[in-house]
């Protein structure tokens, strides 16, 4: 069975869980929470799952804990217990995420969500990202607002517990491991070439020894197509 763009990037996401064991999964939106489950079923059985409000559920939704948003603010978010992964609607070449305004912040184009937790994310626990559209309008010079924290603007204030771990796009996968920690591409999904993504980024990404993302197993796509999807939503978010 050959894998649709949709369902190469649930499994990017769920391999951005890979090796995270027993924390608090909070992924955001559609396609990282099929990732998150995706992992939970496979490979990290001991992920907690939230539903973002006060409960810690299964995959398929029964309750199995009670995890009160104060509670999350108290014991998980400030000691590390938690991989959030979020969207972004600018990131620029250090990991700075904006999801606050478009423009001039005394006087932004368009008003979007504010800062929310983004700031307390990155400061605390690992953070990753995903963008359904990978475009010069999200991959920025600079980021208008600075919402999540990236690698640059950590150092600059000592952030001891700084961690954005990867961006999943629907043309590939990335992260800040290069010396001054700019993005790199770790893997361009099936069919995606550099000039592809070079085009769709204003700064310039560290290529290097970029692999070609995995595709899922026959498992793998039995569960997304069959027990975490089967209405194919995954599709309108990222289209073949």
């Amino acid at each position: 069975m050959s894998a649709t763009r949709a369902e190469i990037a649930v499994v990017a996401v769920a391999e951005l869980f890979r090796g995270d064991g027993e924390i608090v999964a909070s992924p955001m939106g559609l396609v990282p929470q099929l990732g998150a489950k995706l992992a939970r079923l496979t490979f990290e059985p001991d992920l907690l799952m939230s539903d973002g409000e006060a409960y810690l559920v299964t995959t398929d939704g029964v309750v199995e804990g009670w995890q009160p948003f104060r509670k999350m603010l108290d014991t998980i978010v400030p000691h590390g217990r938690r991989h959030v992964v979020m969207g972004a609607n600018q990131i620029d070449r250090f990991g700075n995420q904006n999801i606050s305004a478009i423009g001039d912040h005394a006087r932004p184009k368009k008003q979007l969500l504010g800062v929310r937790g983004a700031p307390g994310n990155t400061a605390n626990h690992r953070t990753s990202y995903w963008v359904p559209r990978h475009s010069t309008r999200v991959f920025v010079d600079s980021v208008d607002v600075v919402s999540g924290v990236g690698y640059d603007n950590a150092a600059k204030v000592g952030l001891k517990f700084h961690d954005v771990h990867r961006v999943v796009t629907n043309l590939g996968v990335f992260d800040f491991t290069t010396p001054d920690h700019s993005m790199r591409a770790v893997s361009l999904h099936p069919g995606v070439t550099r000039d592809e993504v070079a085009a769709a980024t204003t700064f310039e990404i560290d290529f290097g020894s970029a692999e070609t993302s995995r595709e899922p197993t026959e498992e793998e796509l039995r569960l997304i197509r069959e027990v975490l999807d089967p209405k194919a939503l995954r599709d309108k978010e990222v289209p073949a």
